[in-house]
């Protein structure tokens, strides 16, 4: 699909809560193709306990019934709240809103849980997406799986 086919096919992208096995399979692959693949993130590293914990919300965004972004949202990390994470878009789909679109739901669904804030750690190279999706910077650079990460906040409520 050429970059002209693609930008026109967004508008035939879904983003919605994985439901099914196959959902989870396809925002797990998708990972496994940005981060393990792309990153070096280790295979073990990635996949994790939260990947099935019941209260563990995935998004994914769907178009012509392939995944091709996904983020998850977890209610409460370690007693600080919220934590958006895992967010990764295939290469090819980079560049058109789709992970914009993806934070976006995840807001929506912290939202609804009654969230006022919610926390992400944002590789040091895209914290300016996060920045323009209005998420702000918190402390000091630190490394997660050897990668500089910075800690970003963004107020959640409407009209705040």
């Amino acid at each position: 699909m050429t970059m002209t086919e693609r930008k026109a096919a967004n508008s035939g992208v879904t983003v919605k809560l994985v439901e099914t096995p196959a959902e989870l399979e396809g925002a797990i692959a998708v990972r496994m193709r940005v981060f393990v693949g792309e990153q070096g993130i280790a295979a073990d590293v990635e996949v994790d306990d939260a990947d099935t914990a019941p209260d563990t919300i995935h998004a994914v965004a769907v178009h012509e019934g392939a995944v091709i972004a996904t983020g998850r949202l977890l209610p409460d990390v370690a007693g600080k709240g919220p934590h958006i994470g895992r967010m990764a878009v295939e290469r090819t789909w980079r560049r058109f809103g789709i992970g914009g679109q993806v934070l976006a739901f995840l807001e929506e669904q912290g939202r609804a849980l009654g969230c006022a804030q919610i926390t992400l750690h944002a590789q040091e190279y895209v914290k300016s997406f996060y920045a323009g999706h209005g998420y702000q910077e918190v402390g000091e650079m630190f490394l997660e799986v050897d990668i500089p990460h910075r800690e970003m906040v963004k107020d959640i409520r409407r009209g705040e």
